[in-house]
């Protein structure tokens, strides 16, 4: 972060050295600081949990805060900042250990233990440059979130370049992340409890590689296609090594006795899963004015990893203007996804296998997820807090329902003011 700054500190500089020699006119890429404010309430409920086997209670809440701004640094530079906090209860973690509660221990309730919560928090800085015919754009980025059992660092950067009169625009870009883990492992499988429970011995190993590296880059082709038609074609090639699995999820083998403290069973192992894993999405995009009300936006992509998924997924907004300042946002996003090859159901794997895994996440589903939104534009910012002059308030809220059972929802709130 000490490089990041000294990078832009001395770039600002010999900017506003060459600015003193060259007095023609350029307008600014970004005209004013702007900051934008999201909240966002999220919340589940499924009886898969990964925490517990593949049984059990999938309750979670999760209320996140964040804020973004973005502000000119001259005419070419922009500086965005990307700041947030994610407070999430639940009842599935809860149960990492399922005894450290007043209640008998079940998977279908939550234990009212520490891990039951956590906060992630995280900061994300953006420096952007544009050349000065405005059709080359490069852009730097950093990223670091913590939270109790995960940390995560992160850089990358982009270039796009437009042409054809500003009517194509290619782009690539890429990204790492260097993640590392404290791992959290089921209570029954940490020192001393096996002992407590006649014929109970599992043959666990804790994982002795506890980072998680990702590397990404992507290209992508957006064209106008005419007055009304615009479209974009994206891939992108993501790899991954180290641990990938999650140190806290269950799994319980077929060829192995059952063992229960209370109503809960004790687990036989922990997902294990491959040291890698290749992905790579390829999606595009199709939109059409249909006229001054409505717009109608499309997307759809294609997946597919050596972990053996493939998934499709297609989505469609319309946009519907209400007057000059409201706009209804209906939308409609399908997913469908096959199994990875190290899925199975509670007692399914056996002890003999190399990977495995009872997380629903991995495993063959469907889904739908139903929205509506409204926002609210005021383009002269009329409406005026202290110094800020509010541009948009956008209000969303989703309906999301897995075949497997899991049902989520989802409602946020955004608003976009400009700094006077």
């Amino acid at each position: 972060m000490h490089r990041i700054a000294t990078v832009l500190f001395l770039f600002t500089g010999l900017f506003l050295k060459a600015q003193q020699t060259d007095t023609s006119y350029k307008k600014r890429v970004l005209d004013a600081t702007s900051l934008d404010m999201l909240f966002s309430y999220y919340s589940q409920d499924g009886q898969n949990a990964a925490v517990s086997g593949g049984e059990g209670t999938e309750e979670l809440t999760d209320a996140t805060s964040t804020l973004v701004l973005t502000m000119p640094l001259n005419e070419d530079d922009i500086l965005s900042v990307d700041v947030g906090l994610s407070a999430y209860t639940s009842a599935s973690s809860s149960n990492v250990n399922p005894f450290d509660g007043g209640g008998v221990a079940n998977p279908f309730d939550a234990s009212s233990g520490a891990s039951r919560q956590d906060v992630l928090a995280y900061f994300n800085p953006t420096y952007t440059h544009s050349s000065d015919d405005r059709n080359r754009i490069w852009s730097a980025n950093a990223y670091v979130s913590s939270e109790y059992d995960y940390f995560s660092l992160g850089f990358g950067g982009s270039y796009a370049y437009l042409f054809n009169q500003k009517n194509t625009e290619i782009s690539v870009s890429a990204n790492v992340f260097l993640d590392s883990w404290n791992p959290q492992y089921p209570s029954e499988l940490r020192g001393g409890f096996a002992g407590n429970i006649a014929g109970y011995n599992p043959s666990f190993t804790p994982f002795e590689n506890e980072n998680r590296n990702s590397y990404s880059a992507s290209v992508a082709l957006s064209q106008i296609l005419g007055k009304r038609l615009q479209g974009s074609l994206s891939v992108d090639i993501v790899s991954q090594n180290g641990l990938l699995s999650t140190p806290f999820q269950r799994v319980y083998f077929g060829d192995i006795a059952d063992f229960f403290v209370e109503e809960f069973q004790l687990a036989d192992d922990v997902e294990r899963l491959p040291e890698s894993r290749f992905k790579v999405p390829i999606g595009g995009r199709l939109n059409y004015y249909l006229n001054d009300v409505v717009v109608i936006r499309s997307y759809y992509r294609f997946y597919f990893d050596d972990w053996g998924i493939t998934s499709h997924t297609a989505n469609i907004e319309v946009p519907i203007k209400l007057g000059t300042r409201f706009t209804l946002y209906p939308t409609y996003r399908y997913y469908t996804q096959t199994a990875a090859d190290y899925f199975y159901a509670k007692e399914a794997a056996l002890s003999s296998f190399d990977f495995y895994t009872s997380d629903f996440d991995l495993s063959a589903y469907d889904a739908n997820q139903y929205g509506i939104g409204i926002q609210y534009k005021d383009v002269l910012t009329k409406t005026k807090l202290w110094l800020f002059g509010l541009k948009s308030v956008d209000l969303r809220f989703s309906q999301y329902d897995r075949s497997n059972g899991l049902s989520a929802s989802i409602i946020s709130l955004s608003t976009s003011f400009i700094v006077d």
